[in-house]
């Protein structure tokens, strides 16, 4: 992970038995969730719920949705903007990515697996919908924990809950040929409100608030977690996306899974949140209207899609 002396992303122990709602340990965790998202927009979590079998599973279920033809991934899963497969792209040319909508239902994940396999293929479908599962409680735990820490009522977090949307996006990098460059993704920030990464070959960086590059480590219960352009609007700016970005660097092909949440209804910034140091800048905030207005050209040309889309 780096010596001492070098920029440090925060890691946070989620394994801690003690780690329970009211006690002096969540207490003082939920400080530190929120002064990390303050600071980098994100953190590494230590998490051991997701079991060695899931964790397998889902990567080797991905591994053969990515094997399938450019024909048959690209065909239509949703109609939800930007969820769809994503590929062969001449500015990022090692990068593929495919999304699952709602993974958390077994009968959406065999909608999308039928899809892709017309003749069944129940191992994808039960793995995608297990992994979901194990790793929607650390999201849960997160955002209670961010919510809790600025004050905010207990029924704000369970709406917030009730009208989340989920995605399961799974990445692959091929490996760069003699000459390519090894980008596998450059700098950016999700558009999702909290978005929970894991990588099984190393190559992710995230960008510190002093501008250093952190590069996080390799592990089955190591997950970045990091908030997007969603939460910077939630949080009035309090709290920043974070950047991020991937090189691939390794002689074998680099998969990565992504868990990221999206608001299913209007949001807005917490009234809470807004005072004389921090006054409101944001609109009321569509996800689905900023998703569509995101790959504009009007969007790609701004400084900031998401202060272009809804900034005060």
């Amino acid at each position: 992970m780096g010596s001492q002396n070098q920029p440090q992303l925060p890691l946070i122990d989620f394994t801690n038995e003690n780690l329970k709602p009211g006690t002096d340990t969540w207490v003082s965790t939920c400080q530190v969730v929120r002064s990390a998202l303050e600071d980098h927009g994100g953190f590494l979590a230590l998490y051991d719920k997701v079991g060695s079998q899931i964790y397998n599973s889902v990567y080797s279920a991905m591994e053969k949705l990515f094997d399938l033809s450019i024909e048959t991934k690209r065909k239509k899963t949703t109609e939800k903007p930007i969820f769809s497969y994503s590929g062969q792209r001449s500015e990022i040319p090692l990068y593929e990515s495919v999304a699952i909508m709602n993974p958390l239902s077994i009968e959406d994940c065999q909608k999308y697996t039928h899809i892709m396999w017309p003749e069944g293929n129940d191992h994808f479908s039960e793995s995608v919908n297990s992994y979901a599962k194990q790793l929607v409680e650390l999201d849960h735990i997160v955002k209670r924990m961010l919510f809790e820490s600025y004050g905010l009522d207990r029924k704000k977090f369970e709406s917030s809950l009730e009208s989340t949307d989920y995605v399961l996006r799974g990445y692959k990098y091929k490996i760069p040929q003699v000459g390519e460059s090894n980008l596998g993704v450059a700098p950016h920030s999700d558009t999702a409100f909290l978005t929970i990464l894991n990588q099984k070959v190393e190559g992710l960086g995230v960008k510190l608030k002093d501008g250093e590059w952190f590069e996080v480590g390799v592990s089955p219960s190591l997950y970045l977690v990091m908030g997007g352009d969603a939460m910077m609007v939630w949080s009035n700016d309090r709290i920043p996306a974070c950047e991020h970005r991937v090189f691939v660097n390794s002689k074998i092909e680099r998969y990565s899974t992504g868990l990221l949440s999206y608001a299913g209804n209007i949001m807005e910034p917490q009234e809470e949140l807004v005072d004389e140091e921090h006054p409101l800048s944001y609109k009321p905030f569509d996800h689905y209207g900023y998703l569509r207005f995101f790959i504009t050209e009007e969007a790609i040309k701004s400084a900031s899609r998401i202060k272009a889309y809804c900034g005060i």
